[in-house]
């Protein structure tokens, strides 16, 4: 007798694999045992006993969405009204003394909680996180934010962030705001070795994450190059942003951004750079040529008047491309569906609408964000061996109706959608739209806590 499969998704409208192929599967199934996708077919196919079914009629199944930046402690500061209306620079000049003044282990652990919680409901099964803020009173920042992964079950690619360029030295943080930094380096070396598990299907990977040029030196981005290729780890920090990005770079270093990540051994397919707004032609091709990754944040973008990333010319040159909600005091919404809807609005915009539909998003947002953290392969599809991370979203109700022979078109292009079920490493986190975790309103309910503490009331 062959062993029943710990869990079966079957008779889905479609099943959108996202693997090597392609395939999309009408009528299609997935088998996940042990935490690994086991089989697909499509509905002529026969399916496997099962312990567990789900019924998929009238749904898209896809692989869990891949989130690739994030700033989840911002959400603290969610659409606070004074910084609604600034630009980037003197959005977080304000910013950085708040949340100096009020981080730490209780309020980072809450952050993360709702943060992950929001992105499991939109789909997203492995997110990054780029936390750069470490003050020295603060604690254990980076170990907060995992325990809350840990408590959801969602895959989690944390980054030791980094800030050591202060006001006093020309940067943009205050000085309480920054570490020295062979600190930063003797800590990024002991939370890699303390978190980062290699092994294929693991739940916790560190990336290593100086900040962005204005608030880090270039000798820290080289340094930490060094050592990122020496533990064998990712590299992650915000890329030619927006003009400001521009023109502190050139006052201060006397280069352009991408020149800089150049000139500091960053320039490879082991390093993703955030936003990357504003690159030339010729700074695409050199980023594409190298390999280099892409976190595409559409709704920051916007909010914070920095542009319309280059996104089709950047895949067209080789970059991988995923989605980045980033943090929420700039973008607000923690939903991928969301950013991966903008990204295909946006793109059409600037490249035509024939340069990019919904399958091109899809792809963003799941194969593009497995190849920038380096997964290619593992998550972001729905294959044989690759991990059982699955999105199903049902698509009935009125903003479905009219929609019959494309079911992934009309999943992007109509909702807004929340996913249906969520499963990651084969267990279910969001069931019928909830989170399966029993403790949402009691975090929620210290969140709110929390956050009177980072915001001035009159």
């Amino acid at each position: 007798m062959v062993k029943p499969v710990d869990l079966l998704i079957e008779d889905a409208w479609l099943v959108a694999t996202m693997d090597d192929d392609r395939r999309e599967l009408a009528g299609g199934w997935v088998a996940i045992d042990n935490g690994y996708v086991v089989a697909v077919g499509s509905g002529s196919d026969p399916t496997p006993a099962a312990h567990r079914r789900i019924d998929a009629t009238a749904c898209l199944v896809t692989p869990g969405l891949v989130n690739t930046h994030h700033h989840m402690f911002q959400n603290l500061t969610r659409a606070y009204r004074p910084m609604t209306s600034a630009p980037l620079f003197g959005w977080l000049q304000s910013l950085y003394p708040l949340w100096t003044a009020s981080i730490d282990e209780e309020s980072m652990y809450l952050a993360a909680w709702v943060g992950l919680a929001e992105l499991a409901m939109s789909g997203c099964t492995t997110t990054s996180d780029h936390h750069y803020l470490h003050p020295m009173r603060a604690g254990d920042l980076l170990a907060a934010e995992i325990r809350a992964a840990v408590e959801l079950s969602m895959r989690f690619h944390p980054t030791y962030g980094s800030m050591s360029l202060s006001v006093k030295d020309g940067g943009l943080p205050p000085d309480n705001a920054v570490r020295d930094e062979d600190d930063i380096l003797a800590e990024s070396e002991r939370h890699v070795a303390r978190w980062h598990d290699a092994k294929f299907g693991a739940m916790v990977r560190i990336a290593l994450a100086p900040c962005s040029p204005f608030t880090v030196t270039a000798d820290l981005m080289h340094r930490t190059a060094e050592l990122a290729e020496r533990l064998d780890v990712r590299l992650h920090t915000h890329l030619a942003e927006n003009s400001e990005d521009d023109e502190f770079s050139l006052a201060q270093f006397g280069r352009r951004p991408v020149e800089l990540y150049e000139d500091v051994g960053w320039l490879t397919d082991r390093s993703w750079g955030a936003h990357v707004v504003r690159p030339n032609d010729a700074e695409i091709a050199r980023l594409g040529a190298a390999g280099v990754g892409v976190a595409h944040c559409p709704s920051s973008n916007m909010i914070l008047s920095s542009g319309i990333a280059p996104v089709v010319a950047m895949r067209d040159a080789g970059c991988p491309v995923g989605l980045g909600c980033d943090g929420s005091s700039s973008a607000d919404s923690a939903s991928l569906w969301q950013e991966a809807r903008l990204a295909m609005l946006q793109a059409k915009l600037i490249s035509g609408a024939d340069r990019m539909d919904a399958r091109a998003a899809l792809e963003i947002a799941t194969r593009g964000g497995a190849a920038c953290l380096g997964r290619l392969g593992e998550i972001g599809e729905l294959s044989i061996g690759s991990v059982g991370d699955v999105a199903v979203w049902r698509m009935d109700g009125p903003q479905f109706a009219g929609v019959l022979d494309d079911p992934i078109e009309g999943w992007l292009r109509c909702g807004p959608l929340a996913a249906t079920h969520v499963f990651v490493h084969g267990k279910e986190i969001v069931s019928e739209g909830v989170l399966t975790n029993p403790r949402l309103e009691d975090v929620l309910s210290r969140h709110r806590v929390a956050s009177r503490r980072f915001q001035p009331q009159p």
